[in-house]
């Protein structure tokens, strides 16, 4: 007699398997954080009983894609990867205008799509979506849940996934929690850290540092009707939650798994460096910030496998890589997380023209490979550029990190002699010397000098520049990352100061509303320098999607060419190397052919240009910002 076909596992027995696959790396972190608060018991119910809600409100869909992810847990990692992050209303209009905008993407090669913030925030100063007072609300500038169901559904379906933003440090003091606490309700200003005089927040104060020391400075507010103090790092209206008590832990948790069952693929964690508080320190990045990232991460991988994490942290490289798992949270902790040093590192490359300090910080400082995670990368942000360039690596190639911290700065607001930039200081501290930039990456490139000078070997150069840094975020390792309008080379923005909430922030400088007629003559004139840029990053995007050797799972190797003008990485396959090479200088330069062969360029062809590369008396000739990927 034939056997009988095995029963299929109802949602019951694949919670009960994904539970137990996650169990020790949800609930010993737990314990850890919350074991001996009185009411432990209870939360560990309760939040076994949300989790197990919403994996049965889950879409069947999601629930298929969580499969799939299940099976190829590689997806986030492959080369066909390529991302773009874009504020809603200056991309589209709203998500209607997004879902219309999707063939632009998918030509692009675009396959993750990072929606800026988009939950409902405040009205009036809202730190650009970052205040958030409602998680389960989409803003209403921008559309309805049902929009962006809809939304996340269309983007699926055209194999891009969606980034959006979970903030973990704060709420909007306007969110129902924090009106909950100012009411004086003992359980909800439990949520929060509340002082009833200042004796704490002063000692507390003597080792914070100011965030946004222009337009809100210090760490706490003074609230007259609450007659109580409340930790702001970010802005007054900004509360900083208070993640000891595991009632925060389990609503953000629900908030966590009901953003997760709207069809988002990422969630961009923010400010999640600031989460745990202690006295004596700076109270960043302290060890419990990465406990209870991991136990997200967990509740996450039980109920909705197919979600990965992104974290937010714009830290120096020994502090930044534990967000991506170090030591006990090794492959356990974030998926994603931004490489603000190469970015840091290619515009002080550029500014510079010498790879020296670049070569040592990345070779030095960031491991080979990572474990079920990689780097997100990026020329331009959203944000500002800090220097984030330590005293110690400068010295390590004989300069002043100081000195060399404020070159940068006056080099990209173009004042320094010879400059070929033109950016904005933005949160300069006259105390301590830092300054730091705004600009859009063509204008820090050089092409806003370059057009109004009327050279066409400048804007020639300047767009060379920005093909350049995009073909080395494209080739190092990760997803990288397109800032909207950068693929057409939009400019500075300087008619932000015109409109009150935005003239005290000099970020939206960059920031810009995407100009459609912009994006049509680059499409009809590909040899003007917004047609230039469009094409050549469509190419590179396509170019990286079709070469198996860029997958984020295979080794980075910095390697050392001999010559300061170039930076030079090597992708280790186990079917052979990629040896990537950029020239950071405006004027040509050579590279021994037989050095690029020992590497591992088993033959002399360009990947990107499916070109053989031009060769005299035994050298490589690479022309200025020359972009190469050797197979």
């Amino acid at each position: 007699m034939p056997k009988s076909a095995p029963a299929a596992l109802t949602d019951d027995q694949i919670f009960d398997m994904r539970h137990a696959r996650s169990h020790a790396d949800l609930w010993d972190m737990l314990e850890a954080l919350y074991g001996g608060h009185p009411g432990y018991g209870d939360f560990c119910k309760a939040l076994e009983k949300a989790m197990r809600k919403a994996w049965r409100e889950r879409d069947p869909e999601l629930k298929a894609l969580d499969m799939r992810r299940d099976l190829e847990p590689d997806w986030f990692q492959r080369a066909d990867m390529n991302g773009y992050a874009f504020y809603i209303d200056r991309f589209a209009g709203d998500l209607k205008g997004v879902q219309d905008k999707l063939p632009y993407l998918k030509d692009l090669g675009i396959s993750y799509v990072h929606f800026m913030p988009c939950l409902k925030p405040r009205k009036g100063d809202n730190d650009g979506g970052y205040s958030v007072m409602d998680y389960r609300a989409i803003n209403p500038d921008f559309g309805t849940m049902e929009d962006f169901l809809a939304t996340t559904r269309a983007c699926r379906a055209a194999g891009i996934s969606v980034c959006i933003d979970f903030v973990l440090n704060h709420t909007a003091k306007e969110h129902a929690w924090a009106r909950k606490a100012r009411k004086g309700d003992a359980k909800h200003r439990d949520m929060y850290l509340v002082f009833d005089d200042d004796t704490l927040p002063k000692q507390y104060e003597e080792t914070l540092v100011e965030i946004f020391p222009d337009n809100a400075p210090g760490n706490f507010t003074w609230y007259e009707d609450m007659q109580a103090w409340v930790w702001t790092t970010f802005n007054e209206h900004q509360w900083d939650l208070n993640w000891a008590n595991p009632q925060v832990f389990l609503e953000m948790a629900k908030v966590m798994l009901f953003l997760a069952n709207t069809g988002v693929e990422v969630l961009r964690l923010d400010a999640v460096a600031f989460m745990w508080k202690r006295m004596g320190t700076r109270c960043q990045s302290e060890p419990e910030c990465h406990m209870i990232l991991q136990a997200l991460r967990a509740a996450c991988r039980i109920v909705a496998p197919a979600v990965i994490h992104l974290e937010e942290a714009i830290v120096g490289p020994e502090e930044m890589l534990p967000y991506l798992g170090r030591g006990r949270h090794d492959g356990k902790e974030g998926n994603l997380a931004y490489h603000n040093s190469l970015m840091v590192q290619i515009w002080s490359a550029l500014a510079s023209r010498d790879t020296q300090l670049m070569t040592h910080v990345m070779g030095t400082h960031f491991p080979a490979t990572l474990t079920n995670a990689t780097y997100a990368t990026y020329l331009r942000c959203h944000d500002d550029i800090g220097w984030a360039v330590t005293d110690e690596d400068a010295a390590a190639v004989g300069m002043s990190g100081a000195l060399h911290r404020g070159f940068l700065s006056d080099f990209y607001e173009g004042i320094f002699p010879g400059s070929f930039s033109r950016g904005q200081l933005f949160q300069y501290n006259p105390e301590t010397g830092d300054k730091r930039i705004s600009g859009t990456c063509a204008s820090l490139a050089g092409l806003e000098r370059a057009l109004d000078e009327a050279s066409d070997e400048r804007v020639d150069r300047a767009i060379d520049r920005l093909l350049m840094g995009h073909a080395l975020i494209a080739s190092y390792g990760g997803i990288p990352l397109v800032y909207m309008g950068d693929e057409i080379a939009m400019l500075n923005d300087y008619g932000y100061v015109d409109y009150p909430p935005h003239a005290h922030d000099s970020r939206w400088l960059h920031r810009p509303i995407m100009d459609w007629d912009r994006a049509a003559e680059a499409e009809a004139q590909p040899v003007s320098p917004q047609g230039r840029v469009l094409a050549g990053l469509r190419h590179i995007l396509h170019r990286r999607a079709a070469t198996p050797a860029l997958h984020g799972a295979n080794p980075t190797e910095v390697l050392r060419s001999g010559s300061p003008a170039l930076f030079t990485f090597a992708r280790r396959t186990p079917t052979g190397s990629l040896v990537c090479v950029f020239n950071f200088t405006e004027t040509w330069t050579a590279l021994p052919a037989a050095w690029a062969l020992q590497q591992g360029a088993v033959e002399l062809h360009d990947i990107l240009s499916d070109q053989p590369v031009r060769t005299s008396d035994g050298a490589i000739a690479l022309p200025p910002y020359a972009r190469v990927w050797l197979r």
